[in-house]
């Protein structure tokens, strides 16, 4: 159960108007390794994981969501001004043609979000270490989105995402070690 604050996770601010940025982000809309992705790979595996963990589960893919609800509040900000030939020439124009400003889950390459970014294997270190992993790559993506505009204050929202990738991957890391130790403690029935 949410409960759905009015307000967004951190403050988005966009220095000017940036169709090029917008669609890099869409990378982290609707990619294999995005918010998206990550949030509903994250819900769906907490059903298989054990109790000692759901919670960490549970926790990151709500915060997933909210991170989401950020990257495209900075796509709205980024083309909300922009011209049909400014759109055209970041190609988001095919974008346009089809949905106005609207969004719509595709990676930065226009390729559709498809379930097959949501991985889940039903083994519990098996799933853990891909998390890991997909975090990794969202920090990875974020400071490379970082370093691909020189807007203060885009890039400040960035840092924010990129620095809780690292603290997501470090509580799957947490997650690793607390099934390891279980699985190693002596038990009697």
């Amino acid at each position: 159960m949410w409960i759905y604050e009015k307000k967004l996770q951190y403050p988005v601010r966009v220095g000017k108007c940036d169709v090029r940025m917008a669609r890099y982000l869409m990378e982290q809309y609707g990619g294999a390794d995005g918010e998206l992705a990550a949030a509903l790979r994250y819900m769906n595996q907490r059903y298989s994981i054990p109790d000692k963990v759901i919670g960490v589960l549970t926790d990151i893919s709500t915060e997933e969501f909210a991170h989401l609800e950020m990257i495209a509040t900075m796509i709205y900000k980024l083309t909300k001004d922009a011209t049909i030939e400014q759109l055209e020439a970041a190609g988001l124009g095919p974008n346009y043609a089809t949905r106005d400003h609207a969004l719509f889950y595709n990676n930065a390459a226009g390729v559709p979000f498809t379930a097959a970014y949501i991985a889940a294997k039903g083994d519990p270190l098996a799933d853990l270490y891909e998390d890991i992993a997909a975090e990794e790559k969202a920090r990875a993506t974020y400071q490379w989105l970082i370093d691909m505009t020189d807007d203060v204050d885009l890039q400040d929202s960035l840092k924010f995402l990129r620095e809780r990738e690292i603290v997501h991957a470090l509580r799957f890391k947490e997650s690793v070690q607390i099934l390891i130790d279980d699985r190693e403690t002596k038990k009697v029935f």
